[in-house]
């Protein structure tokens, strides 16, 4: 008979101190999306799947976790899904179930998310991608779940686009050009002004799933940037992309504020305690680093400052 390995994973540490977070990142799996009345969608998404773990336990035993982590992971993904939020909270309800030693198990999934749509001008079929984001907490008290996406744009700096204009006034004016014509000019037709490409980063968190449609989250942080872009583009949709976003020049700070609006305007049906994450990340053009603002809050508070009047600057 084989003697029987000792259980080391099990024993006390010479430090006694819990972690928050253990466990495996980079695991693959297909996702089956399911759509009414259409086919579903196949991601292949990628999980992190942590529990924390007492003072009292040396270690998360991996390898058996790994076991079972792959054997939940299976099992969430193993019907079509509706909601990939709803994926990732039955893992983690299904992860806490196996660990006695544990208080809390997270999962969170990153996949790529394709939408077709047309050009603006042109009207040819392209497509975009998404990167969809969605994760679930679960303690003994319940499982919080969130979703949302990560989307791509275009924006304007509207400190660079002041100075322009206010170089083409002082160029206009030397040409003995009327100042109400410069001003209508001005006003029709926005000035240069350095571009960037942005990221926006949109999720909602909330007890269960929350009521929100995946799409719709997608279209929010789209808007909320100068201008989107597409895969395809004609001359024409070039220009249009061109002078939208030269029409809308926006902070990295406006496009957060921007996603604050939308999610207000676009979920009204969604409780008051709902978590709402916004980030945006610009690749600076003109810069070596880059620009960057975020917020977190309850939509109970976004909802109060976004309905609050605006101070006068007369």
């Amino acid at each position: 008979m084989s003697q029987q390995l000792p259980d080391v994973q099990a024993s006390s540490p010479d430090v006694t101190v819990g972690l928050n977070r253990v466990g495996v990142t980079g695991v693959e799996k297909l996702v089956k999306l399911g759509r009414r009345d259409r086919d579903p969608i196949v991601l292949m998404a990628e999980f992190e799947v942590f529990v924390d773990l007492p003072s009292w336990r040396k270690g998360a035993d991996m390898s058996r976790n790994m076991e079972v982590i792959d054997e939940t992971l299976e099992t969430a993904v193993s019907e079509e899904a509706y909601r990939v939020e709803d994926v990732c909270g039955d893992a983690a309800e299904l992860l806490l179930e196996k660990h006695d030693y544990t208080t809390k198990a997270e999962v969170r999934m990153e996949a790529d998310y394709v939408t077709h749509e047309k050009t603006p001008e042109s009207e040819m079929a392209t497509q975009s991608t998404a990167t969809i984001i969605a994760s679930a907490t679960a303690t003994d008290e319940g499982t919080s779940e969130e979703i949302g996406a990560q989307v791509t744009g275009m924006t304007v700096c509207p400190c660079s686009q002041g100075m322009s204009a206010a170089r083409a006034r002082e160029t206009l004016q030397s040409m003995a050009v009327e100042d109400e014509v410069i001003d209508e000019f001005l006003q029709k037709m926005p000035q240069a002004g350095h571009s960037q490409r942005g990221h926006a980063t949109l999720t909602v968190e909330s007890d269960g799933a929350p009521e929100v449609d995946l799409n719709e989250l997608i279209e929010v942080a789209r808007d909320s940037m100068s201008a989107r872009i597409y895969n395809l583009a004609k001359r024409p949709d070039e220009d249009h992309m061109t002078f939208e976003a030269h029409k809308d020049a926006k902070f990295v700070e406006d496009c957060v504020r921007a996603l604050a609006e939308g999610v207000v305007d676009r979920f009204p049906d969604l409780p008051d305690d709902a978590i709402v994450y916004m980030e945006q990340s610009n690749d600076e053009s003109i810069h070596q680093h880059n620009a960057h603002a975020e917020r977190i809050a309850k939509l109970e508070d976004l909802r109060s400052e976004v309905s609050e009047e605006q101070p006068n600057d007369d």
